[in-house]
């Protein structure tokens, strides 16, 4: 655990330096962000604003939209991990409440 703290550490003082103080807040308030969803919507805003004002440059609107195809890949791209627990969550679900009242009762509701 020390050895991630001294790395973050230096990152933060390695990047610092290329910011003003107010980047730097702007920076420390950006690392408490979880998720990729504003980001995305941002870029399909500036997709919208780059097809009207440059229509002509349909290589630049591929590359953003690649861009946000690969952000909406990873943002619902779950691991094996978060498989297997969605996977047992189901599970008990189904062996604890929707078998013992019956399936059929509960897709009726």
């Amino acid at each position: 655990m020390v050895r991630k703290n001294a790395a973050k550490s230096k990152r933060q003082v390695f990047y610092g330096q290329a910011l003003n103080e107010a980047e730097r807040l702007e920076l420390e308030e950006a690392r408490g962000i979880e998720g990729i969803d504003e980001e995305i919507a941002i870029l399909r805003v500036k997709l919208r604003e780059l097809i009207v004002a440059a229509p002509e440059k349909f290589d630049l609107h591929l590359r953003l939209a690649t861009t946000i195809a690969r952000l909406v890949t990873t943002r619902y791209n779950i691991s094996k991990e978060q498989k297997k627990s969605l996977k047992e969550a189901i599970t008990k679900v189904l062996t604890e409440i929707a078998i013992p009242l019956g399936v059929k009762t509960l897709i009726r509701s």
